[in-house]
Formats: C-alpha cells, sequence, structure tokens
C-alpha cells in the first residue's frame, strides 16, 4: 500500500471543516441570522458580539438601525470564525504543497486555485452583510461555499495515492460512462444553483402542498421577475422582495430541476449497476442511491411540513455529500481510464 502524498491529512481535516461552513452558513441563512451583525468582520464593532448590557447599549447606538439580537448575532459569528479557520488551513495546505512540489504528481496548481476561491468567498460573505443579503451575492457565495467543498474533497483524492482496482470489463464501457457522470455533476451543480436562488429569495414555502403546488399542477408563475438577475439592490432583501408568482416560478423550477436531476442520476445509476460484479464503483453507485433516496425525502418533508429547520439544514448537507459524491464518482472514472494508457 502506497503512503499517502504530503497534506493529505490536512487536506482531509480542512474538507469535514468545510462541509461544517456548509451546514452553518445554511442554518445561518434558515434563521435568518445573516444579517445578526450589521458589519463586518466584527459584529457591533466587537470581535465577537457584545455581551454585556453596556455594550449592547453602545452596539444599538452604532447601529440603531439594527437592534442587537444574541439568537441571531451567534450563528453569523460562528459561522465568519469556521470560514476563517478554514482559509487559514488552506493556507497551509497551499505552503505544504508548495514546499514538496518536486514529488512527483504533487498539487500545487489546485491549492492555489483554491486559495483565490476562498479569498473571493471572502468578499462575498462580505457583500452578503453590506448589501443585505442581496439575492445574487447570496447565491454566489453559496455555490463558492459548494465549489471550495468539492475541491478539497477533489484535492483529497488526488493527494490519497491509492491504488484505484482496475476493472475486468472492456475500456469502452467505461469511456461511455465518463460524459455520462459529467452530466449527472452538472446537472447537481444547476440543481444546488436553484436551490441557493430559491433561498436567497425565500421561496421554499411558495408552494406549500405537494405534489402540486398552490393546488394546481401548473400554477400561476412570473419566470421574468423570479429569474431577473440584474434586479436593483434594494436596501434590504431579508424575508426576500419578490411577490408571490415570482417565487412560485422559483420553488416550481426547483421542483422540476428536482425530478430532471432524479431521473438522470436513475438512469446513470442503472448503467453502473449493470455489471456492477466486476466494477470497482458498486459501493460509490449505493452511496449515491441512498444520497438521491434521503435527498428526496428532505426536499418533500421541507414542503409537507412547512420548512422544518433541522430538515432544511439536513437537505442543505445532502445535497453537499451529493455532490461530493458525484465528484468522487468522475475522478475515479477519470483516473480508472487515464490508468489505462
Amino acid at each position: 500500500m502506497k503512503s499517502h502524498k504530503p497534506t493529505y491529512y490536512l487536506t482531509l481535516s480542512a474538507t469535514l471543516l468545510a462541509v461544517c461552513v456548509v451546514v452553518l452558513g445554511a442554518y445561518t441563512r434558515l434563521t435568518d441570522a445573516g444579517l445578526g451583525c450589521p458589519d463586518w468582520p466584527g459584529c457591533y464593532g466587537f470581535m465577537w458580539m457584545p455581551e454585556t448590557p453596556d455594550e449592547i447599549i453602545q452596539a444599538e447606538e452604532l447601529y440603531p438601525h439594527a437592534p442587537f439580537e444574541a439568537e441571531k448575532a451567534w450563528p453569523e459569528m460562528v459561522h465568519r470564525y469556521f470560514a476563517s479557520s478554514l482559509g487559514f488551513i488552506i493556507i497551509l495546505i497551499n505552503f505544504f504543497n508548495w514546499k514538496h512540489r518536486d514529488r512527483v504528481k504533487q498539487p500545487v496548481k489546485l491549492p492555489m486555485f483554491l486559495l483565490g476561491l476562498v479569498i473571493i468567498q471572502g468578499l462575498f460573505g462580505m457583500w452578503t452583510v453590506t448589501l443585505s443579503l442581496w439575492p445574487q451575492v447570496v447565491t454566489a457565495h453559496l455555490l463558492g461555499g459548494f465549489a471550495t467543498l468539492s475541491l478539497l474533497w477533489l484535492l483529497a483524492l488526488r493527494l490519497d495515492n491509492q491504488p484505484w482496482p482496475q476493472p475486468s470489463i472492456p475500456i469502452r464501457y467505461w469511456d461511455n460512462l465518463r460524459p455520462l457522470a459529467m452530466l449527472g455533476l452538472i446537472l447537481v451543480i444547476i440543481q444546488i444553483a436553484l436551490g441557493g436562488w430559491l433561498s436567497s429569495n425565500y421561496a421554499a414555502l411558495a408552494c406549500p402542498d405537494f405534489p402540486t403546488c398552490q393546488n394546481q399542477l401548473l400554477p400561476d408563475m412570473d419566470m421574468a421577475s423570479g429569474f431577473n438577475f440584474f434586479q436593483g439592490i434594494g436596501p434590504n432583501y431579508l424575508g426576500g422582495q419578490l411577490d408571490g408568482d415570482a417565487r412560485v416560478a422559483i420553488h416550481f423550477a426547483h421542483r422540476i430541476g428536482a425530478v430532471v436531476v432524479t431521473v438522470y442520476l436513475l438512469f446513470l445509476i442503472m448503467q453502473l449497476y449493470r455489471n456492477s460484479a466486476q466494477t470497482p464503483l458498486k459501493s460509490l453507485t449505493h452511496i449515491i442511491l441512498f444520497l438521491l433516496i434521503v435527498q428526496l425525502g428532505l426536499g418533500i418533508s421541507n414542503v409537507v411540513f412547512s420548512l422544518p429547520l433541522w430538515v432544511a439544514v439536513a437537505h442543505n448537507a445532502g445535497g453537499a455529500l451529493l455532490l461530493l459524491s458525484l465528484v468522487t464518482l468522475n475522478y475515479r472514472l477519470f483516473k480508472t481510464t487515464s490508468a489505462m494508457f
């Protein structure tokens, strides 16, 4: 068994921390705590948040338009500090990967790209606050978080350095799977983007019934307003500013996306199960199927039970895990086929 490449365990730790950051971000967003601290990077002018009565009075004098709410300030600051810790670890990963850059196939460009991405994420985090939850920025911040998590996991896979069992089936079969798996990954990313747009526009309960929407199979919708990505920057987007038909359009699009992703992933899973006893992808296929079923259940539960907090947070976490499973699948298919030549 080959030894892991340098920084493998550090990268794996960063990946786990990135999962926490994604989950904390979802919790912050779903508890309406995104503006729990009206300034950035501090909180009402403090490094943590005001705690004593005098500090709270000072904070409210400094920001009279934003009364202090401890139950919203602490999730925001915990999320910020976890994200900052992740950024520091990514800096360490870059340092050690650069130090070992002369080793064979030691990744250098991917860690550097991750560092650039996490810096941009910090800017989006700042703009999320300073632009008062502008949906375009909130959605971009969410996608950036998922991208950071995915690339950290990809880096961990590259640093794993363990041999991957070679298939005992024709190469043609694997060549056919690669574009199918890549399309599955793209569809999941699009669905996550739709989910981010839905969340940032507070459209999760625009259709309170299931499987119908507003008691109709095809409800009244305003797609133009719902997907107007050039809407102006308003004073405050907490609670959303779109009208009912626009929110219904966003919610309905997310449902349609869920149907498309489900049907396609089931098709992909069927292709993977063909000759699965002869391939090293059997366990991964089981995981993808399990995560898909869980995601469907959580998504439906969000509607039926009116968006329970922990169900909604779990739905975000499930989306992240499904994304990572597709990243793993694509990496394994690429690595296996490229290793044959």
